[in-house]
């Protein structure tokens, strides 16, 4: 297998593996409460990331800019998988997936706010597009009171897209080593929902081997090893061909409620999961390429969209859905 091959195959897995995560998270939380669930996944990424920092040959001490960004970043991830969290539980994962992109077009929007220049007027005709998309998504069988959790999952990605454009504002022209920075968002995501969760934790103990999987997935693939193979492959291909390989998380979510949770579309949704993810690609594609003819002329900001959002880690690298 080429390089180039190579390289494609980890980022579809990634993709893959984070649009796997949210019929994970629906399962374990169909077991356990959402804040346990959220707990156990933060303390096993927080084991995994540190015993990588000690396997490592390199310092593995913070730097003072390390904790200074680690520690708000890992307050607002933590905002976003709450949500995200408590959404998925109360919808499908297919909608989980596919209405958490909206990230993609809401994070320039959100990030370019106080900064000169707008984004031109067919990114907001990409945006309408994908708002249509959500309204299709929560129709269901017909249109009726939006349900619980794709309201929820909208918040999500409003707070996501927020969670994102702060990543690029907090990290740009600072040295910041990605797995310490990751490392401070899980020991900070722990501590947070350490004390909400303590009283279940026997409940915990008393789980069974099922329900173990899936955190452990969540954990250690979803967060710890999609975080380390992104910022491996995006290292070696082209900005523009990581998020086009990255943004087909909505799809693998789509595809992974239908197939293994027998998930399906009625006609409604069918046709707002095709809209959502030509929006998102539209709008996403638009936006780049009016980053990339602005930059010659001035300094523009990062628009923040480049960065791993879909577990707790934030480095910003590639564009994604998350």
């Amino acid at each position: 297998m080429s390089d180039t091959r190579r390289t494609d195959a980890v980022l579809l897995l990634v993709a893959l593996v984070w649009g796997s995560s949210y019929l994970s998270a629906q399962t374990a939380t169909a077991a356990l409460p959402v804040l346990l669930v959220l707990l156990a996944r933060y303390a096993l990424s927080s084991l995994a990331c540190l015993g990588l920092l000690a396997a490592r040959r390199s310092p593995r001490r913070w730097t003072r800019d390390e904790l200074r960004v680690g520690v708000p970043l890992g307050v607002t991830q933590a905002a976003v998988l709450v949500v995200e969290t408590y959404g998925v539980a109360h919808t499908s994962a297919a909608n989980a997936g596919l209405i958490i992109s909206l990230t993609i077009v809401l994070t320039p929007l959100l990030d370019r706010a106080g900064h000169p220049g707008g984004l031109p007027p067919v990114f907001y005709a990409a945006a309408g597009v994908c708002v249509l998309a959500v309204g299709l998504l929560m129709s269901g069988n017909g249109f009726h009171a939006p349900r619980l959790g794709d309201l929820l999952m909208l918040g999500a990605a409003v707070v996501r897209a927020g969670h994102v454009a702060l990543v690029g504002r907090l990290t740009v022209g600072r040295a910041i080593r990605p797995l310490h920075l990751t490392t401070v968002q899980t020991l900070v995501g722990t501590a947070l929902f350490l004390a909400p969760a303590a009283h279940e934790l026997p409940t915990l103990v008393r789980a069974d081997a099922a329900t173990w999987t899936q955190l452990v997935y969540l954990a250690l693939f979803c967060s710890v090893f999609a975080f380390l193979a992104q910022t491996w492959a995006v290292q070696r291909t082209s900005a523009s061909r990581a998020s086009l390989l990255l943004g087909t998380e909505p799809i693998w979510a789509a595809a992974v409620g239908i197939t293994l949770a027998g998930e399906h579309f009625t006609t409604l949704t069918g046709l707002g999961a095709v809209m959502m993810i030509t929006g998102t690609y539209w709008g996403q594609s638009v936006e780049r390429a009016h980053r990339s003819s602005a930059l010659p002329r001035s300094e523009v900001h990062p628009t923040g969209n480049e960065g791993d959002t879909r577990c707790p880690t934030t480095a910003p690298t590639a564009p994604t859905t998350v």
